[in-house]
Parts: C-alpha cells; sequence; structure tokens
C-alpha cells in the first residue's frame, strides 16, 4: 500500500492520530528521558569472503566520500524514494521517470545516499540497482502491507537476496527490514486491513500488552529472516514511540516528526536513541508545505476531505514552500551537529498530491515532497504529468552540496 492510499484510508477513519511516523503529533518529548550510552554495538552474520570485504571497502570509501568536506556532521545525507503501483495508470512506478529522478536527485539535489522503498521485489531491484550505478548510498526498505505475515516476511527475504547481490557487486547498500509494522502487518493489531486497525487503535479496540508482545515477535521475525539473507548492515524503520529491541539490528533508526520551538529540545529528544551505543539514522523527517504545518508534527497531512470529488483542502490553509524549506534546513543542522548516520528526507515526490492553482484543490500543500506534481487536469495528470522543484529542494540541495565532494 502506498502511503498515499494510507493516509486516505486514515482520513475516511477519521483518526486525529494513533501511532506510527506519519501519525504521531510528535509535539512533545515523549517517555522518560533515556540515558546516553556509549561504546559502539556489535554485529553477527557478516561474512568475511573476498565479496565481503570488496563490499566493505566500497561502502568505507562511499561513507569517506561523503564526509570529506567536513569533520563530523552527517555520514550519509538523502532522500526517501517509493516505489509502488500508483493510483492512476500515469503516477505509477515506471522505469524512464525512475531515472531521471535518481538522476535529479544526483546531479541536482546533491544527495549522497537514497532510500528506495514500497512494494514489488523487481521494482526495488531496479531502482535500487540504478542509484547505485550512480554512486548513490543505497538504503532498500520493502514496504508489502495487508498481506498474510508470511508473504511479508518472503516478500523480505528477496528483496534481501537482491540487496545482497548488489552489495557483493561493491555497491554501498543497507537494508531496512520494514517500516512501522504496528499499522502495516495484519496480526498485531486487531483488523484485516489498514483502515480496520486504524479503527481500532483509534477507538482502544486492543489489548496493548498483547500489541506490544506481537509487534516485538514480529519485529525479531524480519531481523531474522533479514540475516538470514543480507550480511551487510541491518535497520528497521520505526515511529518514534516504538520499543525496539535494537540489538536485534546494526543502525538505530526512527522515522522523526517532531516538531519543537527550540533546537535544544530536538537534540534532547534525539539524544535518547543513542542510549543503545549504535548509530543513529532520522530515516524519515520532514513537513507538508503551509504555514503552521510544522506544528502538526506527523499529522500536517491531515487537512484533505478525501469524501469530496475532486478531493479539497479543508480550511482556509495559506501555502508556503518557504515554511517547509526552513523547517527541513533547520533540522538538518540540528542532525549535522549531532553526528548522526544519516539523515533522508520524506520524500521526494508524491504524483498523486498536484499542485493546483486554486488553493482548495492544492492537494501537494499536504505533501512531504521536496517536487510538486503538475497535472493536465485538476482529476487527470496525463501522460506527460511533470514535477516541479519547490523551495525546499533548493534548500535541501544547497546544504548537501556544501557537503558533497
Amino acid at each position: 500500500m502506498s502511503r498515499a492510499r494510507f493516509l486516505t484510508a486514515a482520513a475516511a477513519a477519521g483518526v486525529a492520530g494513533t501511532t506510527g511516523g506519519l501519525l504521531l503529533t510528535g509535539n512533545g518529548p515523549g517517555s522518560a528521558e533515556a540515558t546516553e550510552a556509549t561504546g559502539t554495538g556489535t554485529r553477527s552474520g557478516t561474512g568475511t569472503g573476498t565479496a565481503d570485504k570488496a563490499a566493505a571497502e566500497a561502502e568505507g570509501n562511499a561513507a569517506a566520500r561523503t564526509a570529506a568536506k567536513r569533520r563530523g556532521g552527517l555520514t550519509y545525507r538523502g532522500v526517501c524514494y517509493e516505489v509502488i503501483g500508483g493510483e492512476t495508470p500515469h503516477t505509477g512506478w515506471s522505469a524512464a521517470r525512475m531515472r531521471a529522478d535518481l538522476r535529479a536527485i544526483d546531479k541536482d539535489l546533491h544527495a549522497s545516499s537514497v532510500s528506495v522503498f514500497g512494494d514489488g521485489v523487481e521494482r526495488l531491484r531496479d531502482t535500487a540497482n540504478e542509484a547505485a550505478e550512480r554512486g548513490l548510498h543505497v538504503w532498500l526498505q520493502p514496504r508489502l502491507s495487508d498481506r498474510p505475515q508470511r508473504e511479508i516476511l518472503d516478500h523480505l527475504a528477496e528483496t534481501g537476496r537482491q540487496a545482497e547481490r548488489l552489495r557483493r557487486q561493491g555497491a554501498a547498500v543497507h537494508l531496512s527490514v520494514g517500516c512501522e509494522f504496528l499499522l502495516f502487518v495484519p496480526g498485531i493489531v486487531p483488523g484485516d486491513n489498514v483502515l480496520e486497525r486504524i479503527e481500532n487503535l483509534s477507538k482502544g479496540n486492543y489489548d496493548p500488552e498483547r500489541m506490544m508482545r506481537r509487534l516485538n515477535e514480529f519485529i525479531a521475525k524480519a531481523a531474522r529472516t533479514g540475516r538470514s539473507v543480507f550480511h551487510g548492515k541491518l535497520t528497521y524503520g520505526a515511529a518514534e514511540e516504538d520499543p525496539v529491541d535494537w540489538r536485534l539490528f546494526d543502525l538505530v533508526s526512527v522515522n522523526y516528526y517532531s516538531s519543537f520551538p527550540r533546537r535544544a529540545d530536538h537534540v534532547r529528544r534525539l539524544r535518547t536513541y543513542r542510549r543503545w551505543g549504535k548509530p543513529v539514522v532520522v530515516s524519515e523527517f520532514g513537513t507538508c508545505t503551509y504555514r503552521g504545518a510544522p506544528e502538526q508534527g506527523g499529522m500536517g497531512w491531515d487537512v484533505v476531505d478525501y469524501e469530496k470529488v475532486p478531493q479539497q483542502i479543508k480550511g482556509n490553509l495559506v501555502r508556503s514552500e518557504r515554511t517547509q524549506a526552513r523547517h527541513l534546513a533547520g533540522l538538518l543542522d540540528v542532525f549535522e551537529s549531532m553526528d548522526l548516520y544519516a539523515a533522508l528526507v520524506y520524500n521526494f515526490v508524491s504524483p498523486d498530491a498536484p499542485h493546483w492553482p486554486e488553493p482548495r484543490y492544492d492537494l501537494d500543500l499536504a505533501s512531504y515532497a521536496l517536487v510538486k506534481p503538475r497535472w493536465r487536469e485538476l482529476t487527470e495528470p496525463g501522460r506527460d504529468w511533470h514535477w516541479e522543484p519547490k523551495q525546499a529542494f533548493g534548500a535541501v540541495a544547497r546544504h548537501y552540496a556544501r557537503a558533497r565532494p
């Protein structure tokens, strides 16, 4: 399921906030403060053959190139790129559009890394291969949802095999076993699909203890599956409040949508993830494109009336690309100052959320993307739809360019 479909389902359910990266308000520091630990984590299951040594050398060289212009700071600076079927025949994944997008990510955005996420092993593989050929560091994350758990794990295993082949060919690649399983994997929260699970969460129709036990069990299964086929660095895209046992992984990754008035509050919040003694990754961060969106945290998207045809923006929001740009630039400065391992903007493009001159139809207001899709008609993208960079694209590009050799 695409994030667009998910958000549509959430809005239809009338959810004001449950859990998950884009469903958290994220305005407070969360649970009790954790103490910061020192030291480095260990990782098991890594091969030591010639191919592994070559892969490790390639990964090290990529990291060195990325950090060459500065001491400290982020090791990897990137963007999330979704590969899905799309809501219309013309907005789904295509090889030609993917290649053009990755060229822009490399040459114009100046990213050193890209998180390739979605479903369909072939789409994931082809996109990851193209990114690696461009010299980009790759995060590969399968997101198959609303399928039986066994099928989700099989999809992960096959994606992991593709990631391992790429790694053994010398590409710099990490594998993320998935994202926010609480919402996207059946059998953890009651409900046969995302919509039913959201409804049950919002109404309290679940056993918290059983839910957390099942979540931890599935995360452990996913970690074992990933380890069995992939011998590079492993992680998982967690929501901010997910109580993940990070001993299972090499990197601590969080989808970060908190909003604080002061820089120090972000530092304090993010510092809690260091207690595991492992590199910290901001696997998603971002905001929508209107005044006040950052203060809405992970609920910034909830401003669309999906029941109307065509869909419309609720209220009298004021479009502000400057707001989005300033928020991203400020967060990147925080991440750099903390020497985090990586930060990935969510996301590059949302093809099914087009920009439109009339404000009430400007669905890009509710989009986290760095670029704005331009459709031929209000309800029809047309085969030749295109995107244009927002101010946020420029702000991120300038930041990344300063750090990239």
